[in-house]
């Protein structure tokens, strides 16, 4: 697919969509990498945001996506980029809930952004950390 992680830090994820190979019969991106390219951004943002490695507080904990939607608003023309946020309170509940009971839920809304900076789509994912094992 091409996808280009771009910005990665705590509480924020963006990655660009390179048109090919990504483009459909009719000249423009695919639905299924649209969708794709944002419901990544889960996993990454949790990889930065949550203390997940091996001696992290959440050491043992993996991201999981329990469910995510896509509204498709215009066809997307050129490279996408793709973009989600945590807001800092919301990082904090979520690793509280995590270490009390072995899951931390969190919904994610992304924006997808084609070259000209028109809004392509929109992705809500409800997403995990969870105690594995």
């Amino acid at each position: 697919m091409g996808i280009r992680v771009v910005e990665v830090r705590p509480g924020f994820a963006a990655a660009e969509l390179p048109p090919e190979p990504n483009v459909n019969h009719f000249g423009v991106t695919y639905a299924g990498s649209l969708f794709s390219v944002a419901e990544m951004l889960g996993g990454l943002l949790s990889l930065a945001t949550f203390d997940l490695d091996d001696s992290g507080e959440l050491a043992g904990f993996v991201p999981l996506v329990k469910e995510s939607t896509i509204r498709f608003r215009r066809p997307a023309l050129g490279v996408v980029r793709a973009s989600a946020s945590l807001p800092d309170d919301e990082v904090a509940r979520v690793r509280a809930d995590a270490l009390a009971t072995g899951k931390g839920e969190f919904v994610l809304e992304a924006t997808l952004t084609d070259a000209a900076g028109e809004v392509v789509a929109s992705t809500t994912g409800t997403y995990q950390v969870r105690r594995l094992g």
